[in-house]
């Protein structure tokens, strides 16, 4: 039985065609999806994301059967949907931007601190959340990472100190000027409290979350910051990122959780390359 090379054929002659600008071209699109990807896994715009690909897939399906009304509707839907779509993704549109204009589209994120200075903060972090969490007093800790926040920072009080637990406590004092509102720290040092946040407007969240919460949430949607919120009802002790609340840690998982928001990382392949240099030395 003779073998059909027609397909073969094709995409051999389709290959030739392919050069070394081509190649290059789709490794860097591939890039950008790929990061695209990172963004918005786990938020709420992997959801519309995939609502997109349906609609596309059974305007492709109606086509191909010959489904014209269908289609026809499909196809108008999808005009629509592109002039929705910085609406409906305007949080992440908004922390690509910011991105791009500090030159960290690509590059992974870094942090502020050596292993043991970050080792430092997140004790005093940790201990101080603890205690709120015991005495059930309602805090909002903003960590800076790239993002710089001084557009939330200046709605508060300026204050620059250095982070130990004593201080953080004695800033959310229940009854004074500083209680209310956020904690911004950067590093090893708060910046200023009392800081207004943004709420949320998704609207799918559980009545049981209050105002100090939806601020986590909002300003987690539109920065890469971990926002550690404390419930002045219950004492339990969450963490906000990318649009997402985590709840019920405990200080181990809390540890774990904030402490890479500190950490310098360190290029592993370099330091392999120094131990080794240092080891002949």
């Amino acid at each position: 039985m003779p073998i059909d090379l027609e397909i073969p054929t094709k995409v051999r002659d389709l290959v030739t065609t392919i050069g070394p600008l081509d190649i290059f071209d789709i490794l860097v699109v591939a890039a950008i999806l790929y990061k695209v990807y990172q963004m918005i896994q786990d938020t709420r715009a992997m959801t519309l994301v995939k609502g997109l690909l349906i609609i596309i897939l059974l305007t492709i399906i109606c086509g191909w059967l010959n489904l014209h009304v269908m289609t026809w509707l499909l196809q108008k839907s999808s005009e629509w949907l592109l002039i929705a779509l910085p609406i409906l993704f305007q949080p992440e549109l908004r922390r690509a931007l910011e991105q791009i204009g500090q030159g960290k589209f690509i590059r992974k994120s870094g942090s502020l601190l050596d292993s043991k200075e970050a080792d430092i903060v997140v004790e005093e972090l940790v201990k101080t959340t603890n205690k709120l969490s015991q005495t059930k007093t309602g805090a909002l800790m903003v960590l800076e990472r790239e993002m710089k926040l001084n557009d939330i920072s200046v709605t508060g009080i300026h204050i620059d100190g250095i982070i130990t637990s004593e201080f953080l406590l004695n800033v959310f004092i229940v009854n004074t000027p500083l209680h209310d509102g956020a904690a911004i720290i950067r590093g090893n040092r708060l910046i200023s409290a009392a800081c207004v946040l943004p709420l949320t407007e998704n609207h799918e969240l559980s009545t049981e979350l209050g105002t100090r919460h939806r601020a986590a949430i909002g300003l987690s949607e539109q920065c890469d910051a971990l926002i550690i919120v404390v419930s002045e009802e219950t004492g339990t002790i969450s963490v906000a990122e990318s649009g997402r609340l985590m709840r019920h840690f405990d200080e181990k998982t809390l540890a774990a959780k904030i402490r890479p928001a500190f950490v310098k990382k360190e290029d592993k392949f370099l330091s392999k390359f120094l131990s080794k240099w240092r080891a002949e030395k």
